[in-house]
Protein backbone atom coordinates (compact mmCIF):
# COMPACT_ATOMS: atom_id res chain seq x y z
CA UNK A 1 0.00 0.00 0.00
CA UNK A 2 1.10 3.37 -0.96
CA UNK A 3 2.08 5.21 2.51
CA UNK A 4 0.98 8.46 0.44
CA UNK A 5 -2.83 8.29 0.32
CA UNK A 6 -2.26 8.69 4.28
CA UNK A 7 -1.02 12.39 3.73
CA UNK A 8 -3.01 14.88 5.34
CA UNK A 9 -5.32 12.09 7.14
CA UNK A 10 -6.67 11.13 10.12
CA UNK A 11 -3.72 8.23 10.14
CA UNK A 12 -2.81 5.01 8.58
CA UNK A 13 -3.36 3.37 11.91
CA UNK A 14 -6.76 3.70 11.96
CA UNK A 15 -7.42 2.66 8.43
CA UNK A 16 -4.79 -0.54 9.12
CA UNK A 17 -6.87 -0.94 12.57
CA UNK A 18 -10.04 -1.01 11.10
CA UNK A 19 -9.13 -3.71 8.12
CA UNK A 20 -8.05 -5.80 10.83
CA UNK A 21 -11.25 -5.29 13.01
CA UNK A 22 -13.45 -6.15 9.87
CA UNK A 23 -11.34 -9.24 8.91
CA UNK A 24 -11.38 -10.54 12.50
CA UNK A 25 -15.14 -10.04 12.62
CA UNK A 26 -15.70 -11.82 9.14
CA UNK A 27 -13.21 -14.64 10.54
CA UNK A 28 -15.72 -15.11 13.58
CA UNK A 29 -18.48 -16.24 11.11
CA UNK A 30 -16.59 -19.15 9.33
CA UNK A 31 -17.06 -21.30 12.31
CA UNK A 32 -20.94 -21.06 12.02
CA UNK A 33 -20.77 -21.94 8.55
CA UNK A 34 -18.09 -24.55 9.01
CA UNK A 35 -20.85 -26.37 11.74
CA UNK A 36 -23.19 -27.37 8.80
CA UNK A 37 -20.52 -29.26 6.62
CA UNK A 38 -22.12 -32.41 7.45
CA UNK A 39 -25.95 -31.36 6.08
CA UNK A 40 -24.99 -29.09 3.28
CA UNK A 41 -23.70 -25.95 5.04
CA UNK A 42 -27.53 -25.39 6.14
CA UNK A 43 -27.87 -22.72 8.69
CA UNK A 44 -31.19 -21.67 8.41
CA UNK A 45 -32.62 -21.37 12.29
CA UNK A 46 -29.45 -21.71 14.14
CA UNK A 47 -28.87 -19.19 16.87
CA UNK A 48 -26.20 -16.86 16.40
CA UNK A 49 -23.22 -17.81 18.91
CA UNK A 50 -21.37 -14.68 21.51
CA UNK A 51 -18.45 -15.08 18.62
CA UNK A 52 -20.84 -14.06 16.15
CA UNK A 53 -22.30 -11.30 17.80
CA UNK A 54 -19.08 -10.00 18.61
CA UNK A 55 -17.97 -10.60 14.99
CA UNK A 56 -21.06 -7.70 13.82
CA UNK A 57 -20.03 -5.31 16.42
CA UNK A 58 -15.88 -5.45 15.22
CA UNK A 59 -17.25 -5.45 11.49
CA UNK A 60 -19.50 -2.03 12.02
CA UNK A 61 -17.00 -0.29 14.44
CA UNK A 62 -14.12 -1.49 11.89
CA UNK A 63 -15.86 0.22 9.04
CA UNK A 64 -16.03 3.43 10.86
CA UNK A 65 -12.33 3.32 12.10
CA UNK A 66 -11.18 2.82 8.86
CA UNK A 67 -13.37 5.52 7.33
CA UNK A 68 -12.03 7.90 10.04
CA UNK A 69 -8.49 6.86 9.29
CA UNK A 70 -8.80 7.99 5.78
CA UNK A 71 -10.53 10.81 6.27
CA UNK A 72 -8.82 13.42 4.91
CA UNK A 73 -8.11 17.11 7.36
CA UNK A 74 -9.30 20.72 6.45
CA UNK A 75 -12.28 19.11 3.87
CA UNK A 76 -14.04 22.62 3.76
CA UNK A 77 -10.97 24.18 2.38
CA UNK A 78 -10.34 21.60 0.09
CA UNK A 79 -13.72 20.93 -1.49
CA UNK A 80 -13.93 24.88 -2.36
CA UNK A 81 -10.33 24.94 -3.61
CA UNK A 82 -11.13 21.76 -6.19
CA UNK A 83 -14.38 23.67 -7.14
CA UNK A 84 -12.08 26.33 -8.75
CA UNK A 85 -9.74 23.16 -10.51
CA UNK A 86 -10.17 21.21 -13.94
CA UNK A 87 -7.56 18.93 -15.09
CA UNK A 88 -7.91 16.82 -17.84
CA UNK A 89 -5.22 15.71 -20.41
CA UNK A 90 -4.57 17.25 -24.16
CA UNK A 91 -7.38 16.48 -26.79
CA UNK A 92 -4.79 14.71 -28.78
CA UNK A 93 -2.13 13.18 -25.70
CA UNK A 94 -1.22 9.69 -26.91
CA UNK A 95 -1.60 6.90 -24.35
CA UNK A 96 1.33 5.63 -22.15
CA UNK A 97 2.06 2.74 -20.33
CA UNK A 98 0.38 4.42 -17.25
CA UNK A 99 -2.70 4.71 -18.70
CA UNK A 100 -2.88 1.14 -20.14
CA UNK A 101 -1.91 -0.05 -16.61
CA UNK A 102 -4.53 2.17 -14.82
CA UNK A 103 -7.29 1.24 -17.00
CA UNK A 104 -5.90 -3.17 -16.66
CA UNK A 105 -6.11 -2.09 -12.66
CA UNK A 106 -9.75 -0.70 -13.03
CA UNK A 107 -10.82 -3.49 -15.01
CA UNK A 108 -9.67 -5.96 -12.28
CA UNK A 109 -11.89 -3.69 -9.98
CA UNK A 110 -14.52 -3.42 -11.64
CA UNK A 111 -14.89 -7.19 -11.61
CA UNK A 112 -14.75 -7.49 -8.36
CA UNK A 113 -17.56 -5.30 -7.94
CA UNK A 114 -19.61 -6.10 -10.37
CA UNK A 115 -19.31 -10.01 -9.13
CA UNK A 116 -21.21 -9.36 -6.01
CA UNK A 117 -24.45 -8.10 -7.43
CA UNK A 118 -24.30 -10.48 -10.34
CA UNK A 119 -23.92 -13.40 -7.50
CA UNK A 120 -27.42 -12.63 -6.56
CA UNK A 121 -28.89 -14.67 -9.28
CA UNK A 122 -26.68 -17.76 -8.48
CA UNK A 123 -27.69 -17.62 -4.56
CA UNK A 124 -31.51 -17.19 -5.22
CA UNK A 125 -32.71 -21.18 -6.01
CA UNK A 126 -30.50 -22.26 -2.58
CA UNK A 127 -31.71 -19.47 -0.82
CA UNK A 128 -35.24 -20.24 -1.82
CA UNK A 129 -34.85 -23.84 -0.54
CA UNK A 130 -32.57 -23.70 2.87
CA UNK A 131 -35.09 -21.22 4.00
CA UNK A 132 -38.14 -22.37 2.79
CA UNK A 133 -39.53 -19.41 1.73
CA UNK A 134 -41.46 -18.26 -1.36
CA UNK A 135 -39.39 -16.93 -4.00
CA UNK A 136 -41.32 -13.53 -4.01
CA UNK A 137 -40.40 -13.41 0.03
CA UNK A 138 -36.50 -14.43 -1.35
CA UNK A 139 -36.97 -11.48 -3.75
CA UNK A 140 -35.95 -8.86 -0.93
CA UNK A 141 -32.70 -9.86 -1.04
CA UNK A 142 -31.85 -8.89 -4.42
CA UNK A 143 -34.13 -5.25 -4.25
CA UNK A 144 -32.64 -4.18 -1.12
CA UNK A 145 -29.07 -5.23 -2.78
CA UNK A 146 -30.77 -2.97 -6.03
CA UNK A 147 -31.73 -0.10 -2.78
CA UNK A 148 -28.21 -0.40 -1.57
CA UNK A 149 -26.67 1.02 -4.98
CA UNK A 150 -29.02 3.48 -5.50
CA UNK A 151 -28.11 4.80 -2.28
CA UNK A 152 -24.14 4.07 -2.92
CA UNK A 153 -24.34 5.55 -6.12
CA UNK A 154 -25.32 8.74 -4.32
CA UNK A 155 -23.45 8.55 -1.02
CA UNK A 156 -19.98 7.50 -2.71
CA UNK A 157 -20.28 10.57 -5.32
CA UNK A 158 -20.09 12.28 -2.09
CA UNK A 159 -17.36 10.34 -0.34
CA UNK A 160 -14.78 10.42 -3.45
CA UNK A 161 -15.36 14.35 -3.40
CA UNK A 162 -13.92 14.17 0.24
CA UNK A 163 -11.81 11.73 0.52
CA UNK A 164 -10.61 11.53 -2.56
CA UNK A 165 -10.89 8.60 -5.58
CA UNK A 166 -8.68 6.16 -4.64
CA UNK A 167 -9.35 6.91 -1.11
CA UNK A 168 -13.24 6.26 -1.91
CA UNK A 169 -12.40 2.74 -3.73
CA UNK A 170 -9.95 1.53 -0.21
CA UNK A 171 -13.14 2.24 1.57
CA UNK A 172 -15.80 0.33 -0.76
CA UNK A 173 -13.47 -2.80 -0.74
CA UNK A 174 -13.35 -2.35 3.54
CA UNK A 175 -17.58 -2.50 2.90
CA UNK A 176 -17.32 -5.63 0.60
CA UNK A 177 -15.19 -7.54 2.76
CA UNK A 178 -17.47 -6.36 5.91
CA UNK A 179 -20.60 -7.90 3.92
CA UNK A 180 -19.29 -11.55 3.53
CA UNK A 181 -20.64 -12.63 6.75
CA UNK A 182 -24.00 -12.89 4.43
CA UNK A 183 -22.62 -16.39 3.79
CA UNK A 184 -22.93 -17.17 7.62
CA UNK A 185 -26.33 -15.91 8.48
CA UNK A 186 -28.87 -18.05 9.63
CA UNK A 187 -32.25 -15.79 8.80
CA UNK A 188 -32.87 -14.20 5.67
CA UNK A 189 -33.70 -10.87 7.33
CA UNK A 190 -30.11 -10.52 8.23
CA UNK A 191 -29.24 -11.49 4.46
CA UNK A 192 -31.63 -8.93 3.02
CA UNK A 193 -29.69 -6.29 5.50
CA UNK A 194 -26.34 -7.28 4.88
CA UNK A 195 -26.98 -7.37 1.04
CA UNK A 196 -28.09 -3.73 0.88
CA UNK A 197 -24.92 -2.79 2.70
CA UNK A 198 -23.41 -5.10 -0.15
CA UNK A 199 -25.19 -3.18 -2.58
CA UNK A 200 -24.57 0.54 -1.65
CA UNK A 201 -20.74 -0.49 -1.15
CA UNK A 202 -20.77 -1.82 -4.51
CA UNK A 203 -23.16 1.14 -6.19
CA UNK A 204 -20.42 4.01 -6.30
CA UNK A 205 -17.10 1.74 -7.83
CA UNK A 206 -18.43 2.65 -11.76
CA UNK A 207 -19.04 6.36 -11.63
CA UNK A 208 -15.63 6.44 -9.36
CA UNK A 209 -14.25 4.31 -11.98
CA UNK A 210 -15.49 6.62 -14.40
CA UNK A 211 -14.45 10.21 -12.74
CA UNK A 212 -10.81 8.68 -12.37
CA UNK A 213 -10.97 7.59 -16.28
CA UNK A 214 -12.44 10.90 -17.05
CA UNK A 215 -9.69 12.88 -15.59
CA UNK A 216 -6.71 11.12 -16.62
CA UNK A 217 -7.36 10.10 -20.23
CA UNK A 218 -6.92 12.52 -23.36
CA UNK A 219 -10.96 13.48 -24.47
CA UNK A 220 -9.77 11.69 -27.82
CA UNK A 221 -9.45 8.29 -25.93
CA UNK A 222 -12.10 8.95 -23.24
CA UNK A 223 -14.83 7.10 -24.97
CA UNK A 224 -13.54 3.91 -26.16
CA UNK A 225 -11.64 3.97 -23.03
CA UNK A 226 -14.57 4.19 -20.82
CA UNK A 227 -16.46 1.39 -22.85
CA UNK A 228 -13.85 -1.25 -22.98
CA UNK A 229 -13.43 -0.88 -19.13
CA UNK A 230 -16.98 -0.81 -18.21
CA UNK A 231 -17.75 -3.72 -20.73
CA UNK A 232 -14.79 -5.52 -19.37
CA UNK A 233 -15.65 -5.66 -15.84
CA UNK A 234 -19.42 -6.16 -16.58
CA UNK A 235 -18.73 -9.44 -18.16
CA UNK A 236 -15.92 -10.46 -16.45
CA UNK A 237 -18.02 -9.62 -13.02
CA UNK A 238 -20.77 -12.28 -14.22
CA UNK A 239 -18.29 -14.46 -15.25
CA UNK A 240 -16.50 -14.65 -12.42
CA UNK A 241 -20.22 -15.15 -10.36
CA UNK A 242 -21.13 -18.13 -12.67
CA UNK A 243 -17.72 -19.65 -12.54
CA UNK A 244 -17.46 -19.31 -8.80
CA UNK A 245 -21.11 -21.02 -8.84
CA UNK A 246 -20.07 -23.89 -10.88
CA UNK A 247 -17.35 -24.53 -9.30
CA UNK A 248 -17.87 -23.99 -5.81
CA UNK A 249 -21.04 -23.85 -5.21
CA UNK A 250 -22.15 -27.92 -4.91
CA UNK A 251 -19.51 -28.53 -2.54
CA UNK A 252 -20.10 -25.33 -0.22
CA UNK A 253 -23.32 -24.63 -0.83
CA UNK A 254 -24.84 -21.31 -2.35
CA UNK A 255 -23.17 -19.26 0.57
CA UNK A 256 -19.84 -19.61 -0.65
CA UNK A 257 -20.71 -17.14 -3.02
CA UNK A 258 -21.33 -14.23 -0.41
CA UNK A 259 -18.08 -15.75 1.44
CA UNK A 260 -15.90 -14.63 -1.08
CA UNK A 261 -16.32 -11.36 -0.80
CA UNK A 262 -13.50 -11.88 1.79
CA UNK A 263 -10.64 -12.32 -0.41
CA UNK A 264 -11.88 -10.31 -2.53
CA UNK A 265 -11.94 -7.57 -0.99
CA UNK A 266 -8.70 -8.27 0.16
CA UNK A 267 -7.19 -7.89 -2.63
CA UNK A 268 -9.33 -4.70 -3.95
CA UNK A 269 -7.61 -3.11 -0.96
CA UNK A 270 -4.00 -4.40 -1.47
CA UNK A 271 -4.33 -3.36 -5.12
CA UNK A 272 -4.79 0.04 -3.34
CA UNK A 273 -1.14 0.93 -3.97
CA UNK A 274 -1.66 0.59 -7.55
CA UNK A 275 -4.69 3.18 -8.38
CA UNK A 276 -3.23 6.51 -9.01
CA UNK A 277 -4.17 9.77 -6.26
CA UNK A 278 -6.43 11.85 -8.68
CA UNK A 279 -4.26 14.95 -9.23
CA UNK A 280 -7.13 17.29 -8.66
CA UNK A 281 -7.22 15.65 -5.33
CA UNK A 282 -3.63 16.43 -4.79
CA UNK A 283 -3.99 19.99 -6.35
CA UNK A 284 -7.07 20.43 -3.83
CA UNK A 285 -4.83 19.52 -0.74
CA UNK A 286 -1.79 21.66 -1.74
CA UNK A 287 0.03 18.87 -2.23
CA UNK A 288 1.66 20.66 -5.63
CA UNK A 289 4.61 18.30 -6.39
CA UNK A 290 2.77 15.05 -5.83
CA UNK A 291 -0.02 16.40 -8.36
CA UNK A 292 2.72 17.89 -11.07
CA UNK A 293 4.16 13.93 -10.65
CA UNK A 294 1.15 12.47 -11.62
CA UNK A 295 0.04 15.26 -14.25
CA UNK A 296 3.41 14.57 -15.65
CA UNK A 297 2.91 10.68 -15.70
CA UNK A 298 -0.48 10.78 -17.35
CA UNK A 299 0.01 13.96 -19.72
CA UNK A 300 -2.44 16.06 -18.14
CA UNK A 301 -2.65 19.70 -17.45
CA UNK A 302 -4.44 22.03 -14.86
CA UNK A 303 -6.01 24.91 -15.11
CA UNK A 304 -7.68 27.16 -12.38
CA UNK A 305 -11.27 28.08 -13.23
CA UNK A 306 -12.72 31.63 -13.58
CA UNK A 307 -15.19 32.82 -11.69
CA UNK A 308 -18.62 31.45 -13.71
CA UNK A 309 -16.40 29.53 -16.00
CA UNK A 310 -17.43 25.69 -15.65
CA UNK A 311 -14.99 22.57 -15.65
CA UNK A 312 -15.73 21.35 -19.31
CA UNK A 313 -13.74 17.99 -18.69
CA UNK A 314 -15.81 16.44 -16.28
CA UNK A 315 -18.04 14.95 -17.86
CA UNK A 316 -19.63 13.47 -15.03
CA UNK A 317 -19.88 16.17 -13.57
CA UNK A 318 -23.25 17.17 -11.27
CA UNK A 319 -21.88 20.53 -10.80
CA UNK A 320 -24.07 23.38 -10.14
CA UNK A 321 -25.25 26.57 -12.71
CA UNK A 322 -26.64 29.60 -11.54
CA UNK A 323 -29.76 30.82 -12.77
CA UNK A 324 -32.50 28.55 -14.49
CA UNK A 325 -31.65 24.75 -14.20
CA UNK A 326 -31.33 23.43 -17.93
CA UNK A 327 -33.74 21.02 -18.88
CA UNK A 328 -33.74 17.37 -20.86
CA UNK A 329 -37.08 17.27 -21.95
CA UNK A 330 -37.09 20.24 -24.28
CA UNK A 331 -38.07 20.42 -28.25
CA UNK A 332 -34.30 19.56 -29.40
CA UNK A 333 -33.55 17.25 -26.61
CA UNK A 334 -37.00 15.45 -25.85
CA UNK A 335 -36.29 12.12 -28.99
CA UNK A 336 -32.63 11.66 -27.45
CA UNK A 337 -33.22 12.08 -23.72
CA UNK A 338 -36.64 9.24 -24.33
CA UNK A 339 -34.05 6.81 -26.49
CA UNK A 340 -31.65 6.75 -23.72
CA UNK A 341 -33.79 6.70 -20.83
CA UNK A 342 -36.07 3.85 -22.56
CA UNK A 343 -32.86 1.73 -23.53
CA UNK A 344 -31.80 2.66 -19.77
CA UNK A 345 -34.64 1.08 -18.18
CA UNK A 346 -34.91 -1.66 -20.53
CA UNK A 347 -31.03 -2.66 -19.45
CA UNK A 348 -31.91 -2.43 -15.64
CA UNK A 349 -35.43 -5.12 -16.69
CA UNK A 350 -32.58 -7.11 -18.25
CA UNK A 351 -29.73 -7.02 -15.74
CA UNK A 352 -31.78 -7.11 -12.79
CA UNK A 353 -34.70 -9.33 -13.88
CA UNK A 354 -34.18 -11.75 -16.61
CA UNK A 355 -30.53 -12.30 -15.70
CA UNK A 356 -31.01 -12.97 -12.22
CA UNK A 357 -34.18 -15.20 -12.89
CA UNK A 358 -32.01 -17.06 -15.55
CA UNK A 359 -30.41 -19.93 -13.26
CA UNK A 360 -33.22 -20.24 -11.22
CA UNK A 361 -35.11 -20.74 -14.85
CA UNK A 362 -33.12 -23.27 -15.71
CA UNK A 363 -33.13 -25.24 -12.42
CA UNK A 364 -36.45 -25.11 -12.85
CA UNK A 365 -36.09 -26.60 -16.56
CA UNK A 366 -34.00 -29.25 -15.48
CA UNK A 367 -30.64 -28.25 -14.94
CA UNK A 368 -29.10 -29.13 -11.82
CA UNK A 369 -27.50 -25.65 -10.18
CA UNK A 370 -23.63 -26.66 -10.86
CA UNK A 371 -24.74 -27.14 -14.39
CA UNK A 372 -26.63 -24.47 -14.78
CA UNK A 373 -24.19 -22.68 -13.39
CA UNK A 374 -21.21 -23.68 -15.85
CA UNK A 375 -23.69 -23.53 -19.15
CA UNK A 376 -23.69 -19.62 -17.91
CA UNK A 377 -19.77 -19.04 -17.44
CA UNK A 378 -19.37 -20.48 -20.93
CA UNK A 379 -21.81 -17.58 -22.00
CA UNK A 380 -19.95 -15.10 -20.63
CA UNK A 381 -16.58 -16.51 -21.48
CA UNK A 382 -18.04 -16.45 -25.00
CA UNK A 383 -18.97 -12.68 -24.28
CA UNK A 384 -15.92 -11.35 -23.62
CA UNK A 385 -14.05 -10.83 -26.64
CA UNK A 386 -16.63 -9.02 -27.87
CA UNK A 387 -16.33 -6.60 -25.21
CA UNK A 388 -13.26 -5.28 -27.45
CA UNK A 389 -15.33 -4.83 -30.67
CA UNK A 390 -17.24 -3.07 -28.78
CA UNK A 391 -14.84 -0.19 -27.80
CA UNK A 392 -12.94 -0.70 -31.33
CA UNK A 393 -16.66 -0.07 -33.42
CA UNK A 394 -16.92 3.13 -30.94
CA UNK A 395 -14.13 4.25 -31.37
CA UNK A 396 -13.22 3.88 -35.03
CA UNK A 397 -16.58 3.25 -37.01
CA UNK A 398 -19.53 5.56 -34.59
CA UNK A 399 -20.72 6.17 -31.15
CA UNK A 400 -24.56 6.76 -32.89
CA UNK A 401 -23.96 3.15 -34.51
CA UNK A 402 -22.34 1.14 -32.26
CA UNK A 403 -25.05 2.04 -29.70
CA UNK A 404 -27.73 1.08 -32.38
CA UNK A 405 -25.83 -2.11 -32.90
CA UNK A 406 -25.91 -3.01 -29.61
CA UNK A 407 -29.79 -2.65 -29.06
CA UNK A 408 -30.23 -5.01 -31.86
CA UNK A 409 -27.86 -7.09 -30.68
CA UNK A 410 -29.48 -7.37 -26.92
CA UNK A 411 -32.89 -7.64 -29.20
CA UNK A 412 -31.92 -10.64 -31.11
CA UNK A 413 -30.63 -12.07 -27.65
CA UNK A 414 -34.24 -11.37 -26.43
CA UNK A 415 -35.39 -13.07 -29.40
CA UNK A 416 -33.37 -16.46 -28.72
CA UNK A 417 -34.06 -16.69 -25.12
CA UNK A 418 -38.12 -16.43 -26.13
CA UNK A 419 -37.25 -19.28 -28.41
CA UNK A 420 -35.14 -20.87 -25.80
CA UNK A 421 -38.94 -21.07 -23.91
CA UNK A 422 -40.86 -23.16 -26.59
CA UNK A 423 -37.90 -25.30 -27.22
CA UNK A 424 -36.13 -24.28 -30.66
CA UNK A 425 -33.69 -22.06 -29.21
CA UNK A 426 -31.38 -25.51 -28.39
CA UNK A 427 -28.86 -25.10 -25.79
CA UNK A 428 -29.02 -22.20 -23.63
CA UNK A 429 -25.37 -21.10 -23.93
CA UNK A 430 -25.17 -19.39 -27.52
CA UNK A 431 -28.52 -16.99 -26.55
CA UNK A 432 -27.35 -16.23 -23.16
CA UNK A 433 -23.91 -15.42 -24.67
CA UNK A 434 -25.68 -12.90 -27.19
CA UNK A 435 -28.15 -11.60 -24.33
CA UNK A 436 -24.91 -11.09 -22.19
CA UNK A 437 -22.89 -9.46 -25.60
CA UNK A 438 -25.85 -6.92 -26.00
CA UNK A 439 -26.86 -6.00 -22.36
CA UNK A 440 -23.29 -5.52 -21.21
CA UNK A 441 -22.13 -3.82 -24.08
CA UNK A 442 -24.98 -1.67 -23.93
CA UNK A 443 -24.57 -0.20 -20.74
CA UNK A 444 -20.77 0.36 -21.55
CA UNK A 445 -21.47 2.61 -24.10
CA UNK A 446 -24.49 4.07 -22.86
CA UNK A 447 -23.25 6.15 -20.26
CA UNK A 448 -20.25 7.84 -22.20
CA UNK A 449 -22.24 7.93 -25.16
CA UNK A 450 -24.94 10.04 -22.45
CA UNK A 451 -21.88 12.15 -21.60
CA UNK A 452 -20.38 13.03 -25.02
CA UNK A 453 -24.17 14.17 -26.69
CA UNK A 454 -25.49 16.62 -24.61
CA UNK A 455 -24.67 19.85 -23.92
CA UNK A 456 -22.21 21.05 -20.42
CA UNK A 457 -25.21 22.70 -19.34
CA UNK A 458 -26.67 19.34 -19.04
CA UNK A 459 -24.31 17.14 -19.81
CA UNK A 460 -24.26 15.95 -15.51
CA UNK A 461 -27.59 16.21 -15.31
CA UNK A 462 -28.58 13.70 -18.52
CA UNK A 463 -25.56 11.48 -17.50
CA UNK A 464 -27.52 11.20 -13.95
CA UNK A 465 -30.67 10.54 -15.01
CA UNK A 466 -29.69 7.67 -17.52
CA UNK A 467 -27.69 5.98 -14.94
CA UNK A 468 -31.24 6.57 -12.50
CA UNK A 469 -32.88 5.11 -15.08
CA UNK A 470 -30.78 1.46 -15.51
CA UNK A 471 -31.49 1.65 -11.64
CA UNK A 472 -35.29 2.33 -12.37
CA UNK A 473 -35.32 -0.34 -14.53
CA UNK A 474 -34.27 -3.12 -11.64
CA UNK A 475 -36.34 -1.70 -9.25
CA UNK A 476 -39.30 -2.31 -11.85
CA UNK A 477 -38.13 -5.49 -12.83
CA UNK A 478 -37.42 -6.92 -8.41
CA UNK A 479 -40.88 -5.21 -7.63
CA UNK A 480 -42.30 -8.17 -10.09
CA UNK A 481 -40.21 -10.85 -8.00
CA UNK A 482 -41.65 -9.60 -4.51
CA UNK A 483 -44.83 -9.35 -5.74
CA UNK A 484 -44.37 -13.11 -7.24
CA UNK A 485 -45.52 -11.69 -10.37
CA UNK A 486 -42.51 -12.61 -12.66
CA UNK A 487 -43.51 -14.12 -15.73
CA UNK A 488 -42.15 -17.30 -17.67
CA UNK A 489 -38.75 -16.57 -18.95
CA UNK A 490 -39.97 -16.50 -22.58
CA UNK A 491 -42.76 -14.31 -21.81
CA UNK A 492 -40.18 -11.95 -19.86
CA UNK A 493 -38.23 -11.66 -22.91
CA UNK A 494 -40.97 -10.67 -25.04
CA UNK A 495 -41.97 -7.97 -22.76
CA UNK A 496 -38.85 -6.88 -22.61
CA UNK A 497 -38.53 -6.53 -26.30
CA UNK A 498 -41.57 -4.26 -26.90
CA UNK A 499 -38.92 -0.94 -25.20
CA UNK A 500 -35.83 -2.17 -26.68
CA UNK A 501 -37.50 -1.84 -30.22
CA UNK A 502 -38.47 1.18 -29.53
CA UNK A 503 -35.55 2.66 -28.13
CA UNK A 504 -34.05 1.07 -31.09
CA UNK A 505 -36.09 3.42 -33.36
CA UNK A 506 -35.39 6.49 -31.15
CA UNK A 507 -31.81 6.23 -31.50
CA UNK A 508 -31.91 6.55 -35.17
CA UNK A 509 -33.71 9.10 -35.36
CA UNK A 510 -32.26 11.30 -32.74
CA UNK A 511 -29.31 10.09 -31.87
CA UNK A 512 -25.80 12.20 -32.46
CA UNK A 513 -22.45 11.32 -33.61
CA UNK A 514 -20.17 12.14 -31.21
CA UNK A 515 -17.12 10.29 -33.06
CA UNK A 516 -14.09 12.71 -33.41
CA UNK A 517 -15.88 15.92 -31.81
CA UNK A 518 -14.32 17.62 -29.09
CA UNK A 519 -16.64 17.70 -26.01
CA UNK A 520 -15.67 21.83 -25.45
CA UNK A 521 -17.04 22.45 -28.93
CA UNK A 522 -20.10 20.76 -27.66
CA UNK A 523 -21.93 24.13 -26.55
CA UNK A 524 -21.36 25.71 -30.13
CA UNK A 525 -23.39 22.75 -32.05
CA UNK A 526 -26.82 23.25 -32.07
CA UNK A 527 -29.24 20.23 -31.28
CA UNK A 528 -30.71 18.81 -34.08
CA UNK A 529 -33.60 16.27 -34.44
Amino acid sequence: MNANVFLGRRGVWAFGLGCVAVTIGVLLHIPMFWMGKDIGFKLAGMPMDPGMIFGMFLIVAGIGVAAYGLLPQKVTQQIQNASRISVHAPEDAPLSLAHWGLMAVLVVALIIDVMKPAALGFVMPGMVKEYAVPKSQAALVPFFALVGTVTGSILWGIIADIYGRKASILLSAVVFVGTSICGAMPSLPWNIGMCFLMGAGAGGMLPVTYALLAETMPSKHRGWALVLVGGLGAVGGYFAASGFSALLVPTFSWRILWLLNLPTGLILILMGGLIPESAKFLLSRGRREEALKMMARFGTRSHTLGEGEEDTDDVFSHGHHDGPQPKLWTAGLVGKTAALSIAAISWGLINFGLLLWLPNALVEQGYDMGTSSKLLAESSLIAFPTVFLCALMYSRWSTKWALATLVTVTLAGLLWVLLLETKLGGSPVFPVALLIVGSNGLLAILLPYASECYPLKVRGRATGWVAACTKAGGVLAQSLSITALVPPLGVAALMIMAPIAVALFLIVRFGTETRGLDLRDLEKRKEAA
